[in-house]
Protein backbone atom coordinates (compact mmCIF):
# COMPACT_ATOMS: atom_id res chain seq x y z
CA UNK A 1 0.00 0.00 0.00
CA UNK A 2 1.25 3.30 -0.96
CA UNK A 3 1.72 5.89 2.12
CA UNK A 4 -0.74 8.01 0.89
CA UNK A 5 -3.52 5.69 0.75
CA UNK A 6 -2.05 4.38 4.14
CA UNK A 7 -2.23 7.93 6.21
CA UNK A 8 -5.67 8.72 4.15
CA UNK A 9 -6.67 5.58 5.20
CA UNK A 10 -5.37 6.19 8.86
CA UNK A 11 -7.43 9.60 8.70
CA UNK A 12 -4.30 11.92 9.28
CA UNK A 13 -3.98 15.37 7.41
CA UNK A 14 -1.35 15.09 4.58
CA UNK A 15 1.51 17.16 4.60
CA UNK A 16 2.58 19.77 1.66
CA UNK A 17 5.31 17.01 1.12
CA UNK A 18 3.18 14.42 0.77
CA UNK A 19 0.31 15.82 -1.53
CA UNK A 20 3.70 17.12 -3.64
CA UNK A 21 5.00 13.48 -3.75
CA UNK A 22 1.50 12.67 -4.89
CA UNK A 23 1.20 15.11 -7.48
CA UNK A 24 4.49 13.87 -8.99
CA UNK A 25 3.84 10.61 -8.77
CA UNK A 26 0.77 10.93 -10.97
CA UNK A 27 3.05 12.64 -13.30
CA UNK A 28 5.44 10.20 -13.35
CA UNK A 29 2.78 7.36 -13.49
CA UNK A 30 1.36 9.42 -16.60
CA UNK A 31 4.84 9.08 -18.78
CA UNK A 32 4.83 5.40 -17.78
CA UNK A 33 1.42 4.20 -18.78
CA UNK A 34 2.89 4.79 -22.07
CA UNK A 35 5.08 2.28 -22.18
CA UNK A 36 3.07 -0.22 -20.29
CA UNK A 37 2.29 -3.30 -22.26
CA UNK A 38 -1.35 -3.92 -20.67
CA UNK A 39 -2.77 -1.78 -18.05
CA UNK A 40 -5.21 -2.44 -14.98
CA UNK A 41 -7.02 -0.08 -12.18
CA UNK A 42 -4.30 0.64 -9.94
CA UNK A 43 -2.23 1.91 -13.32
CA UNK A 44 -4.14 4.81 -13.61
CA UNK A 45 -3.42 7.99 -11.89
CA UNK A 46 -6.79 8.92 -10.57
CA UNK A 47 -7.19 12.57 -10.19
CA UNK A 48 -7.57 12.08 -6.02
CA UNK A 49 -5.53 11.92 -3.36
CA UNK A 50 -7.01 8.95 -1.60
CA UNK A 51 -6.82 6.29 -4.45
CA UNK A 52 -9.69 5.04 -5.50
CA UNK A 53 -10.99 1.17 -5.33
CA UNK A 54 -13.43 1.57 -8.34
CA UNK A 55 -15.90 4.27 -10.01
CA UNK A 56 -18.24 4.86 -7.29
CA UNK A 57 -15.18 6.15 -5.21
CA UNK A 58 -14.65 8.82 -7.73
CA UNK A 59 -16.27 12.04 -6.19
CA UNK A 60 -16.94 15.39 -7.24
CA UNK A 61 -15.51 16.77 -3.81
CA UNK A 62 -12.37 14.59 -3.88
CA UNK A 63 -11.41 15.38 -7.60
CA UNK A 64 -12.05 18.81 -6.79
CA UNK A 65 -9.77 19.26 -4.31
CA UNK A 66 -7.28 17.63 -6.08
CA UNK A 67 -7.19 19.88 -9.05
CA UNK A 68 -7.93 22.64 -7.36
CA UNK A 69 -5.27 22.73 -4.24
CA UNK A 70 -3.05 25.32 -3.68
CA UNK A 71 -0.17 23.15 -3.73
CA UNK A 72 -0.74 21.59 -7.51
CA UNK A 73 2.67 23.14 -9.19
CA UNK A 74 1.96 26.78 -10.33
CA UNK A 75 3.32 25.58 -13.88
CA UNK A 76 0.02 25.91 -15.21
CA UNK A 77 -2.90 28.08 -14.28
CA UNK A 78 -5.77 26.13 -12.55
CA UNK A 79 -8.15 26.68 -15.90
CA UNK A 80 -5.22 25.36 -18.04
CA UNK A 81 -4.41 22.47 -15.64
CA UNK A 82 -8.18 21.47 -15.60
CA UNK A 83 -7.86 21.64 -19.47
CA UNK A 84 -5.24 19.65 -19.98
CA UNK A 85 -6.52 17.24 -17.83
CA UNK A 86 -10.10 17.05 -19.46
CA UNK A 87 -7.96 16.60 -22.88
CA UNK A 88 -6.11 13.45 -20.82
CA UNK A 89 -9.57 11.72 -19.50
CA UNK A 90 -11.49 12.74 -22.46
CA UNK A 91 -13.82 9.29 -23.74
CA UNK A 92 -12.28 9.93 -27.26
CA UNK A 93 -9.03 9.65 -26.59
CA UNK A 94 -9.52 7.70 -23.65
CA UNK A 95 -10.82 5.02 -25.28
CA UNK A 96 -9.04 4.83 -28.13
CA UNK A 97 -5.65 5.17 -26.95
CA UNK A 98 -5.45 4.04 -23.36
CA UNK A 99 -8.99 1.92 -23.26
CA UNK A 100 -7.39 -0.88 -26.08
CA UNK A 101 -4.36 -1.29 -23.37
CA UNK A 102 -6.59 -2.18 -20.68
CA UNK A 103 -7.22 -5.65 -19.57
CA UNK A 104 -9.88 -7.44 -20.61
CA UNK A 105 -11.81 -7.73 -17.12
CA UNK A 106 -11.04 -4.73 -15.80
CA UNK A 107 -11.89 -2.59 -19.24
CA UNK A 108 -15.79 -1.85 -18.09
CA UNK A 109 -14.56 -0.44 -14.57
CA UNK A 110 -11.60 1.73 -16.17
CA UNK A 111 -14.05 3.13 -19.22
CA UNK A 112 -16.51 3.73 -16.68
CA UNK A 113 -13.86 5.70 -14.22
CA UNK A 114 -12.20 7.71 -17.07
CA UNK A 115 -16.07 9.27 -18.04
CA UNK A 116 -16.56 10.10 -14.60
CA UNK A 117 -13.56 11.50 -14.47
CA UNK A 118 -14.29 13.77 -17.82
CA UNK A 119 -17.73 14.55 -16.63
CA UNK A 120 -16.63 15.48 -13.33
CA UNK A 121 -13.63 17.70 -14.76
CA UNK A 122 -15.82 19.54 -17.44
CA UNK A 123 -18.28 20.57 -14.52
CA UNK A 124 -15.06 21.47 -12.77
CA UNK A 125 -13.75 23.84 -15.86
CA UNK A 126 -17.48 25.01 -16.35
CA UNK A 127 -17.85 26.47 -12.78
CA UNK A 128 -14.68 27.91 -12.68
CA UNK A 129 -14.94 29.08 -15.55
CA UNK A 130 -18.45 31.52 -14.22
CA UNK A 131 -16.71 32.22 -11.38
CA UNK A 132 -13.52 34.07 -13.46
CA UNK A 133 -15.84 36.02 -15.24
Amino acid sequence: MQEHDRQAKAGKTMSKEDVIKIFEAHRNQWDKIQTLGSLIWEDFPWPMFKRPKGPDDLTSPGITAYMLSSIHPQDRATKERIKDNIRRWHPDRFNSQLLPKVKENERDRVAEGSGTVARILNDLLRMHSQDTF
